[in-house]
């Protein structure tokens, strides 16, 4: 039978088609050979979408392998993907022709998805099919379609606005069916002890997630750093020999922004599986080495990312070295930091200035009274920093002050040695930030007045007083309000 004819006996026959109607698995079955033909796949498409919206549930359902609509599903999804790319043509720009014809493609194969997603909800319902029929073709289909609507619901160059948005509905409606209240709940399951459809898809991207396949398909690399973070503590465990190859490959192209997306993925690993599964078969020194050759980098986003991944995953490896009763001659977070600081003291980039700064004080509280072995550098970083200004929000010169107060309040028995420098380094910097003609916002300014005043007051401390002597002076020649109110609180803290 002729499909347009089919089709016209299906809308005339009302829920139960004639006996001259083929069965739904021969339909279907040609529809997915015409799909192997290049010259009629949108039409095969359009005749689908047809059909699935004039057919009965139990006409559809009834009586055919699940892996016959399976099959045709993930065929479709794999029309509707942006075309494949050489390996070495990964990075080139699309053409506009290309871009809109994969986008019109998703548009129709989201909206047959649309129409079988809707009759799978409906024949749930019928006491002939139920559950025991919608159940097994939708563990078939989930996988698919969940790829397609991720590939296609952000805005990227293979998308356009009726793309994205038929596949955000696809996603909705896929939820739906599969009885959940969100993606996260459709991925890992509502409870511990539930295994969602995580592995089902994850079971399609490696595929596509080898070093010679992960960059033919544009789409993969984004489908699979949106699906991760939905996965957390307590499922993430289960699927970590899954997550972990991927995500470190990705951060290990040469392409920074591929870098900067497998940094993200390792993070959230990181975060939420536990720390004996991440040090078994010696994972996190893996992790830890592919994260310490990224701080060679010269991008901020990406230095700043990797220092965060670090902050998490350095406290993870020193316990693994406590368990295993090793002798403490260097740490993890000792390695780290003496690169960072070597690479501090000869940075020139704000972007950059800003990024280590930031990340300092963490450093400094991971490693306590430990810090004392990296004194004589961070004394030139910090000494180089407060002297330059960074700009409006000074968020270099913010971050050193903090450092600093951390450095004071750990390893406070080596500070008197250091307090001539120190002091003139600080009093210098109250006189630039208050002479400043800038566009340094006021309260900017009063953060850093403050961070200076608190500096000096731990210095006074752990001095026994020799600050509140060696400012005597200065107090009664300063005629500058702002200075003399930092000093004078120095001076009455007790």
């Amino acid at each position: 039978m002729e499909l347009s004819s089919l089709l016209q006996a299906l809308r005339l026959a009302g829920p139960q088609p004639p006996p001259a109607v083929p069965p739904a698995e021969q339909v279907l079955l040609q529809l997915g050979q015409l799909l192997s033909d290049g010259a009629r796949k949108a039409g095969a498409v359009r005749d689908l979408c047809a059909l699935m919206e004039a057919a009965d549930c139990r006409w559809l359902f009834g009586g055919q392998r699940p892996a016959t609509l399976g099959g045709l599903v993930l065929a479709l999804s794999r029309y509707a993907a942006p075309p494949e790319q050489e390996q070495e043509a990964a990075d080139l720009p699309w053409k506009d022709g290309v871009c809109a014809a994969a986008a019109e493609r998703a548009a129709d194969v989201g909206a047959a998805f649309l129409h079988l997603l809707v009759k799978l909800e409906a024949a749930k319902a019928q006491e002939s099919l139920g559950v025991s029929v919608v159940g097994p073709i939708l563990c078939r289909v989930v996988g698919p379609i969940y790829i397609f609507s991720a590939t296609h619901m952000v805005e990227r160059p293979w998308t356009n606005g009726r793309s994205r948005s038929v596949a955000r509905e696809v996603l909705e409606s896929l939820v739906q069916a599969a009885g959940c209240g969100c993606v996260a709940e459709f991925l890992r399951g509502k409870s511990e002890d539930e295994e969602g459809r995580f592995a089902a898809v994850m079971g399609l991207l490696k595929q596509e997630l080898t070093k010679d396949t992960w960059k033919r398909n544009p789409a993969t690399k984004h489908v699979f750093s949106w699906t991760l973070p939905h996965v957390t503590r307590p499922w993430l465990s289960r699927y970590l020999e899954q997550v972990l190859p991927p995500a470190l490959l990705i951060s290990d192209d040469y392409r920074e922004d591929n870098k900067l997306l497998g940094v993200r993925c390792l993070h959230h690993i990181i975060l939420n599986v536990p720390a004996a599964d991440l040090c078994q078969f010696n994972r996190a020194q893996v992790v830890y080495h592919a994260l310490y050759n990224h701080l060679y980098s010269r991008e901020a986003p990406l230095i700043q990312a990797v220092l965060l991944c670090l902050m998490d995953l350095l406290p993870v490896l020193e316990r693994a070295q406590r368990q295993q009763k090793r002798l403490r001659p260097t740490t993890h977070c000792d390695e780290v930091l003496q690169l960072v600081l070597t690479h501090m003291e000869a940075e020139h980039l704000l972007a950059l200035r800003r990024v280590y700064a930031r990340a300092l004080p963490a450093f400094v509280q991971s490693l306590g009274i430990l810090i004392a072995g990296h004194l004589k550098r961070l004394e030139r970083v910090i000494l180089g920093y407060l002297e330059v200004s960074d700009g409006p929000e000074e968020e270099a010169r913010l971050g050193i002050l903090e450092t600093l107060q951390c450095t004071i309040e750990h390893a406070w028995p080596r500070m008197p040695c250091r307090l001539p420098v120190l002091l003139k380094a600080l009093l210098k910097m109250l006189w630039d930030v208050h002479t400043d003609q800038s566009s340094t916002p006021e309260p900017v300014k009063a953060a850093l007045l403050q961070g200076a005043t608190e500096c000096l007051i731990l210095l006074d401390r752990c001095s026994e007083g020799q600050v509140k002597v060696l400012l005597e002076g200065v107090y009664s020649s300063c005629e500058e309000n702002h200075v003399r109110e930092c000093i004078r609180k120095v001076r009455e803290n007790t």
